[in-house]
């Protein structure tokens, strides 16, 4: 897991340090060869403007490179701004699906669909 405020990102395959957590910088090295990225409440911290528009407020911050794996997951109780009040592109790219609802209660649809297959 990687671990920002209001964030939390799985990626696979998982090399978490000894609290099962790992850094920003090292999930984003792993994610060109992820599948999928399940987003859980993020905003900020995954919006692609932080690293292409240099007109944003979040221009230059360190985000969890999300768009780099092949899909995108994002679980949201809406599409409202983070605390940038900015939009996230990343909703609306097409390698995204927004997931709505209850987080915990999605998630363990999603787990028990995936492992029906």
């Amino acid at each position: 897991m990687v671990w920002y405020p209001a964030a939390c990102v799985k990626v696979a395959p998982f090399a978490p340090n000894a609290e099962g957590f790992m850094e920003g910088e090292d999930a984003n090295n792993e994610m060109s060869n992820t599948d999928m990225v399940i987003v859980i409440g993020a905003n900020d911290v995954v919006n692609p403007a932080a690293e292409d528009d240099p007109s944003s407020p979040i221009y230059g911050m360190p985000i969890i490179e999300a768009l780099d794996a092949k899909n995108v997951i994002v679980m949201k109780r809406s599409m409202a701004a983070g605390y940038a009040a900015i939009p996230n592109n990343l909703f609306y790219h097409q390698k995204n699906r927004m997931l709505f609802g209850d987080a915990k209660a999605k998630l363990q649809k999603l787990v028990a669909e995936i492992k029906s297959l």
